[in-house]
């Protein structure tokens, strides 16, 4: 079994995933490449103790960058979108 660390790397806060929390409560979170999207919605739940209605998941492909003279390439990395049932609130991105 794997440990919710594995699956849940870290929240995003960017300008759409503040619009998405807003709007259809919907938050942002960057996980694990072979993470499905029953075990995601299992770990938010676990984690944070709300219901989870819907998982998205995306890879985002790493660019090909310079260093100096030389090319090379950011690795990929793996987004989830999880909207929560409407009355529940995830309180991580408040600032407190």
């Amino acid at each position: 079994m794997k440990r919710i660390g594995d699956i849940l790397v870290r929240p995003l806060m960017t300008e759409k995933s503040a619009s998405l929390m807003d709007i259809s409560n919907t938050y942002a979170f960057e996980v694990g490449r072979d993470a499905t999207k029953i075990e995601i919605g299992h770990a938010v739940s676990d984690l944070f103790g709300v219901r989870v209605n819907k998982v998205r998941t995306m890879v985002v492909r790493g660019k090909v960058k310079r260093f100096g003279r030389y090319y090379g390439k950011r690795s990929n990395w793996k987004k989830a979108f999880v909207t929560l049932h409407e009355d529940d609130v995830l309180n991580i991105y408040t600032g407190v």
